[in-house]
């Protein structure tokens, strides 16, 4: 684990890096803060920064955009939970590449589905036009129609505008619910000098077409001016503190009654070996206390209900491969997390469900499908976490992120793939001796090989847990040993929602 650990931790030190020391300087020679010191700011003094995806478009544009361009994260602000979503204009200006979008959206996404405030620090140069075919048209638009969206349900919006924000990128403090512009700093205009000149012939500076004066004085665009970085930071705490929020009551918080540090050597190192589930959760839990439901019946899934920072949750832990009986022990515990309305956990380290001849009988299909039921009806919130592997159905029958789990972290061990490297390379290489007989050819067995070893390699890469991060197939790597601290911060996030006041959900039809 320790290995991995370095090398995620590397990763992230890149990313903190942002643009390079040179786009630093010329930040802090204008006078500003640099992104993270804006965030850093605006929270409150000593209070956690949950962030999200920072990993997101890892080797995905050859380096030329860490963190996807865009900070994204839950922090606390006056005292209130909010999502916080900042450009980073140390990186090519903040331009926003195909995965910042897609940043962008998973945390609206997050904060729609929480009910949280959003605060957008704004200053980006725009979209990235080499690569405008893969974000105009689908999904160019949609961080506008959620902010609309989110307003129209109350979620209140705050954009603090700390540079340009040109183009489609004008409407961000233009859709929120309260505008900060920074004086001398601030642009919000739909098209800067030069495109105004080339389609109307006038000829005018950026200050007088969009600059923070002439919106607080002439356009009604920005609500209040800022003098510097700092002040805009003030006023947006100043607002937050202003709004009427009711925020989530809990039980008093206990520590587990084993070392967080334990969990680096929990993990076998080698995938194919068992790892004991209860070891995780005995240094996650509250008190290291879980109350198991059915024990005894279905035992490779473990579920209970345990408190997590205070928190009532239940939990779905995978303790080996999937049968029959462990399907059905995870179909009724999660309609009983519906009905008592808590939140569910799901600890996935899972080769899939059970084949053969003999659990196919016995209606694996069936049983697997009542889980995949459940866990897709179920509208109390979800969170899952990987600490190993993630394969086959057992991905889609423990709340994967096509089921959208509200959401969604993984170890540095984390593999997620159709199936292991191993089991695809031995299936391709059957199928492709089957094929040669089937053409009353002799295999040729170099060439099988030589594929296999292809097949393994590109698992290798294609299943790891930085491949997946630059993705946004997760919401970020984790270090095992911060695991409760993060997990606490989602269950406190997602208590902000109102699905305590909705009925228990209707089911899709169990095939029996």
């Amino acid at each position: 684990m320790l290995p991995l650990l370095k090398q995620m931790q590397a990763a992230q030190q890149r990313v903190l890096q942002g643009g390079g020391a040179k786009a630093h300087q010329r930040m802090l020679d204008r006078g500003k803060l640099l992104p993270r010191q804006r965030v850093e700011r605006l929270l409150d003094p000593r209070t956690p920064f949950l962030e999200l995806s920072p990993l997101a478009a890892w080797g995905m544009y050859d380096d030329e955009s860490p963190g996807a361009s865009m900070i994204s994260g839950i922090g606390t602000v006056s005292g209130r939970t909010c999502m916080v979503i900042a450009s980073d204009a140390s990186v090519k200006g903040g331009a926003i590449y195909p995965m910042t979008l897609k940043k962008h959206l998973r945390a609206q996404r997050i904060a729609e589905e929480n009910r949280l405030l959003t605060l957008t620090l704004v200053e980006s140069a725009g979209a990235n036009l080499l690569y405008q075919a893969e974000i105009f048209a689908e999904t160019g638009g949609r961080v506008f129609a959620n902010q609309a969206r989110m307003s129209a349900r109350g979620i209140p919006q705050l954009a603090l505008v700390f540079g340009s924000s040109t183009a489609g990128g004008a409407y961000m403090p233009g859709m929120s619910d309260y505008a900060v512009m920074v004086r001398n700093q601030a642009r919000v205009f739909l098209g800067g000098p030069p495109l105004v000149k080339m389609a109307t012939g006038e000829e005018i500076d950026e200050e007088s077409l969009g600059g923070a004066d002439m919106h607080a004085s002439v356009s009604g665009v920005s609500d209040y001016t800022a003098e510097d970085d700092l002040h805009a930071l003030e006023i947006g705490r100043e607002i937050i503190a202003h709004l009427p929020h009711t925020g989530p009551s809990v039980a008093p918080s206990r520590a587990p009654l084993f070392d967080a540090e334990e969990l680096l050597g929990v993990v076998p190192a080698d995938p194919r070996q068992p790892l004991e589930i209860r070891e995780v959760l005995a240094r996650l839990l509250d008190g290291s206390e879980l109350l198991e439901f059915k024990p005894d019946f279905g035992s490779t899934l473990v579920c209970g209900q345990a408190r997590l920072g205070g928190h009532a949750l239940g939990i779905l832990a995978n303790n080996g491969v999937l049968f029959s009986e462990s399907a059905l022990k995870g179909s009724q515990f999660i309609q009983l997390c519906n009905q008592s309305r808590i939140p569910i956990l799901f600890v996935q380290n899972i080769t899939g469900f059970m084949v053969g001849s003999q659990v196919e009988r016995e209606g694996i299909v069936k049983h697997g499908s009542k889980l995949v039921n459940a866990v897709s009806t179920s509208n109390v919130p979800h969170l899952t976490l990987i600490v190993g592997g993630s394969y086959g159905a057992g991905n889609y029958g423990m709340c994967g992120r096509a089921y959208d789990p509200r959401f969604l972290f993984t170890w540095p061990n984390a593999r997620i793939a159709v199936m292991g490297g191993e089991q695809a390379a031995g299936v391709m290489a059957l199928l492709a001796e089957e094929q040669a007989r089937a053409r009353k050819v002799e295999p040729d067995r170099a060439a099988i090989a030589a594929r296999q070893q292809a097949t393994r390699e590109a698992f290798e890469r294609e299943s790891s847990a930085l491949y997946a991060t630059a993705r946004l197939w997760d919401d970020g790597i984790l270090d095992p040993r911060h695991t409760r601290t993060a997990l606490i911060q989602a269950l406190s996030v997602v208590q902000q929602s109102d699905y305590a006041s909705k009925k228990a959900p209707r089911y899709g039809v169990f095939r029996m």
